[in-house]
């Protein structure tokens, strides 16, 4: 069965917990409590296929940046996460990029950015075209999307998946060398 090891990135407080507990569990957490670091296994489908999902949740408090580099090489893929409700963690995902580019040392990986907490559109602090054109930037793909209501979780989390097919697809269709 197809394994497939995914990095939930962001900083502290934008949902990253919730958004794995609500897709992984549905089950909504309404208590913020920061993570240092959380693992949760799910088998699912993706395209008609099945999938056995290693989710690890990540800290986004400051302290733990170092773990956090040590998360980024086991990872196959990455959902980097900011709250459409705060400013500064939208100005984190450059930083974030940069250091899984560093640790990864490629010049792209499987990402998927995702603008949370879409149901608090009267705190709003991020345009969908700031998140729009963020991942444009990275040649990734893009939603908003909202533990709470479910919004495009499904989505975000299958797409990632879809884009470590992409990049290890060309990899099982190289032709061996046959020596006769």
């Amino acid at each position: 069965m197809e394994e497939r090891r995914i990095v939930i990135l962001g900083g502290g407080g934008v949902g990253k917990s919730a958004m794995t507990i609500r897709f992984l569990q549905n089950f909504f957490v309404t208590e913020y409590d920061p993570t240092i670091e959380e693992n949760y296994r799910k088998q699912i489908l993706v395209d008609n296929k099945p999938v056995f999902l290693d989710v690890l949740d990540t800290a986004g408090q400051e302290d733990y940046t170092s773990l956090r580099e040590q998360y980024m090489e086991t990872g196959q893929g990455f959902i980097i996460v900011y709250s459409i409700t705060e400013k500064g963690s939208f100005e984190e995902v450059p930083e974030i990029y940069k250091t899984v580019l560093r640790v990864k040392d490629a010049e792209t990986f499987p990402t998927v950015i995702c603008g949370n907490k879409g149901d608090l559109e009267c705190r709003r602090e991020v345009t969908f075209m700031e998140g729009s054109n963020l991942a444009k930037t990275y040649g990734v793909p893009f939603y908003e999307t909202s533990a709470k209501t479910l919004k495009n979780l499904e989505m975000a989390f299958h797409q990632i998946i879809r884009e470590i097919r992409k990049v290890e697809l060309p990899k099982k269709k190289r032709k061996k060398c046959n020596i006769l």
